[in-house]
């Protein structure tokens, strides 16, 4: 008996499965839990802080250890948390369905899960059942749908001894394929564990705030060095010590990461609302910064359905009552039925006998009481006469197909050994159908096209059709260039054709794969939009992955964006929001950044100065005020605009005058308070109240000498240096939004007076920190105090006329020949 009807034994298949030949899920290739927390919660700047926050907690300083500690933990749990999901939906990624398939085992068939297939098992296909190994057909015929693979649209024919691939369908006949390749080592499992692999780029922004948090950290590390060696020769204590390096870690702008995830996340849903769904939060800002889309046809630019839309008649009247007769009374419709149907309403006919259609024959066919029609392809029909008409008709993209009827009444549609076959037939009409395509395609294309985005296509199908359906969607598609011309290519070679193509038909998935990688070589900001499993690795290599909703399932979870209406005019949304997104961000850099150079300024001149140390690690929590809630809402309420391609230059030109000048005065008020509070105790005029508040303070006695003096001169010139800097940050919004001239020095007045109700806003809260006992406590403030007030608000006007000039006059442009590098 041969193997197609005996198939395994019991024996033979518990012997492959031990030695792992199963068709088993594929495994992933993605970090594991543990490696995913360790390297989010255990970075470098964690350890850091972690180590800080535990000695604080060993000294009892609670409040210290919370305010170091929380933020950096918070986001790393955030970052972790965000991996893990992405990881989950890896993870759980597969391209086969789970349904059971039929398999030959010692001489029966039985239904078997396709993870306990084996290799050398016997599959009975048959039609509607998903191909779930790779190996021959060994008997039988039938059709193989493998659009999802190769974009291919069209039913390929199966004889005994062709290839039958995993993740194909078969869509007519049955027969008995050989498993041969199995698991990971099938197409399936090769294509799963491609899409699996996680690969995320970083944006641009991303990348520019990267380098400049490393390039803080790297001056942060330098200047801790220098303040620490001094505080050791000082002989500071071991608690002095933990507290300064608490407040110099606080320098690195950590928050920015948690403001970007906090920012993605809100774009992800006002873009959700257009129709586009971000599943990589990145996404959300990558996708305006793409310059090249590249799309398939089938699924993407077209609906997968088929329209009419053109007939025309030769000779024989009602062609459209027949048509729609014919296609109502197929028993097994498809596309182009179903476009005949919607077309001719007619009723159905009585149906005597029918050759449904199949690829090899390409007609199809049936016979009523009132006669026999023919559907089918005009070359197939031997339809030679009109072969010019369906020659210009196919150079427009369009399918043409010719209705018949036999010459002679009563002919059939068999032979006697029941097979097909054709009688003499005569011409009725020709039916012109075209790929239908999807909604506002064409405008779409249009906008983008205007916004500077390139298009290009690849396809499975034919180059011709593709170009064809390209032009009818408002491409100016050139010469199409077919896949099998890629594979002698170069990479150089293939840099060249990429750059003049718009076009590529008869692509394989490596293909596409190697055209975005072309386009990514030539520094273009790629997004590919697909929808079946052959699109998946040219999405993986993409900038932004692009997906339709009614696609295969790997290519929706390999996508960085789902497009829940099927239409990627969701993409133009999208790109006002990432650019409204990397706006605020951008905003928000210069409130950072000034504040942690100001801060590092101050740090650095009073510690060499001998005057104690500006901060204390609670007071460092005031960034909430500064820098925290105001970038929150500057990106929140940020306005699309195009990306700045001199960020980095006019972050300079706004961040240096703030950040010197802010030092500069800030150190003033330190310095004058400072001194004011050591002459006072030292004369011994300062009045008994003040002296009980700042034994309070610092839990030392007066008595007890110069311990005493420097630490209330410590805690009162923290307090006026604090109060001058958050006040000056609040300020520096109204310079970066001015709500009039007045404060449009380094831009123009805009009409959103939210940021200046913004302001108004902290200034209240911070007014509650100074006046509520409770509150200036906690920050390890003083109480209020005229003397710190006036001292403050003196050096704030000075402080506010110096920049608004150095700003009016861009002294540091002209100083540093900043204009001289900007982009034109």
């Amino acid at each position: 008996m041969s193997l197609t009807g005996v198939g395994l034994s019991a024996a033979a298949v518990e012997r492959r499965r031990l030695r792992g030949e199963t068709n088993a899920a594929v495994g992933g290739h993605s970090r594991g839990y543990a490696e995913i927390l360790r390297t989010n919660v255990f970075s470098f700047f964690n350890i850091i802080l972690f180590v800080i926050g535990a000695a604080l907690l060993a000294m009892g300083r609670y409040s210290d250890a919370l305010i170091s500690v929380g933020l950096g933990l918070f986001n790393a749990v955030l970052s972790a948390a965000q991996e893990i999901r992405a990881k989950r939906k890896l993870d759980g990624l597969q391209l086969l369905e789970r349904a059971s398939v039929l398999v030959v085992r010692d001489g029966r068939e039985v239904d078997e899960t396709p993870e306990r297939v084996v290799r050398g098992d016997v599959i009975h296909v048959r039609a509607g059942d998903q191909i779930v190994v790779d190996g021959p057909l060994l008997d039988g015929h039938l059709e193989a749908d493998e659009s999802l693979l190769t974009g291919e649209s069209d039913p390929v024919a199966k004889d005994a001894g062709d290839e039958l691939r995993s993740g194909s369908l078969c869509v007519a006949g049955a027969g008995h394929q050989l498993a041969r390749d199995v698991g990971a080592h099938s197409y399936a499992g090769r294509l799963t564990a491609e899409a699996r692999r996680a690969s995320t780029d970083k944006t641009p922004l991303q990348r520019r705030i990267d380098f400049l948090v490393r390039l803080v950290m790297a001056l942060t590390v330098l200047m801790s060095g220098a303040i620490l060696a001094q505080a050791a020769l000082e002989g500071f204590s071991v608690l002095r010590v933990v507290q300064t390096t608490a407040v110099l870690s606080g320098l690195v702008p950590y928050g920015l990461f948690f403001l970007i995830a906090v920012a993605y996340t809100a774009g992800a849903a006002t873009i959700a609302r257009s129709g586009a769904l971000v599943q990589q939060v990145n996404a959300v800002e990558s996708v305006s910064n793409v310059d090249v889309v590249c799309t398939d046809k089938t699924g993407t630019l077209t609906t997968g359905r088929l329209t009419v839309e053109e007939v025309v008649p030769l000779g024989h009247p009602g062609v459209e009552r027949i048509l729609g007769a014919f296609a109502r009374s197929v028993s097994t419709p498809n596309l182009t039925t179903q476009a005949l149907a919607a077309a001719f309403p007619a009723d159905p006919l009585q149906v005597r006998e029918e050759v449904p259609f199949a690829s090899s024959l390409r007609w199809s066919g049936v016979r009523t009481e009132g006669g026999t029609w023919i559907l089918g392809a005009p070359d197939a029909l031997r339809a030679d006469a009109h072969e010019d008409v369906v020659a210009k008709q196919a150079e427009r993209g369009l399918r043409v197909l010719l209705l018949a009827k036999p010459v002679h009444d009563g002919a059939r549609l068999r032979d006697e050994a029941g097979q097909p076959t054709l009688p003499a037939l005569e011409a009725v009409a020709l039916v012109a159908l075209a790929d239908e395509l999807r909604p506002a395609v064409g405008d779409t294309i249009r906008q983008l096209r205007a916004d500077g985005v390139a298009m290009k296509v690849l396809s499975g199908d034919d180059p011709r059709t593709v170009a064809a359906i390209a032009a009818r969607a408002g491409l100016d598609t050139g010469e199409p260039v077919s896949g099998a011309v890629l594979d002698g290519l170069d990479d150089e070679e293939l840099d060249r054709v990429v750059r003049r193509t718009t076009v590529f038909g008869r692509v394989a998935p490596e293909h596409k794969e190697r055209i975005v990688r072309s386009l990514r070589r030539q520094r273009h900001y790629v997004a590919m939009i697909g929808d079946g499993v052959n699109d998946a690795r040219a999405l993986k290599g993409a900038q932004v992955g692009v997906a339709m909703r009614s696609g295969s399932a790997v290519t929706r979870d390999v996508a960085d964006i789902v497009l829940v209406e099927d239409s990627f005019a969701a993409l133009r949304p999208a790109r006002q929001e990432g650019r409204r997104i990397i706006n605020g961000i951008g905003l928000s850099l210069y409130v950072f950044l000034a504040r942690v150079a100001s801060q590092g300024l101050v740090i650095l001149t009073v510690t060499m100065l001998g005057l104690g140390f500006p901060y204390a690690p609670t007071q460092v929590g005031l960034t909430l005020l500064t820098v925290g809630v105001p970038t929150f809402f500057l990106t929140l309420w940020a306005r699309p605009a195009e990306p700045d391609p001199n960020l980095l230059a006019n972050l300079a030109g706004f961040v240096v005058p703030a950040a010197v000048l802010t030092a500069s005065f800030g150190t003033a008020v330190y310095t004058v308070l400072y001194e004011a509070v050591v002459f006072g105790f030292s004369s011994g005029r300062t009045p008994a109240d003040v002296i009980r508040e700042f034994e309070a303070y610092t839990g030392l006695r007066y008595a007890s000498g110069t311990d005493f003096t420097t630490a209330a001169a410590t805690i009162g010139a923290q307090t006026g240096l604090s109060t001058f800097f958050c006040l000056a940050s609040f300020v520096l919004i109204l310079f970066l939004a001015p709500p009039n001239r007045f404060f449009a020095a380094w831009t123009a007045p805009t009409d959103d007076r939210r940021p200046t109700l913004l302001v108004g806003g902290l200034v209240a809260a911070f007014g509650a920190v100074l006046f509520v006992p409770a509150l200036y406590t906690y920050f390890g403030l003083a109480g209020p105090s005229r003397p710190v007030f006036a001292v403050v608000l003196f050096a704030l006007v000075l402080w506010f006329a110096t920049l608004s000039l150095a700003y009016r006059l861009r002294l540091l442009n002209r100083l540093l020949g900043l204009d001289e590098l900007r982009v034109t």
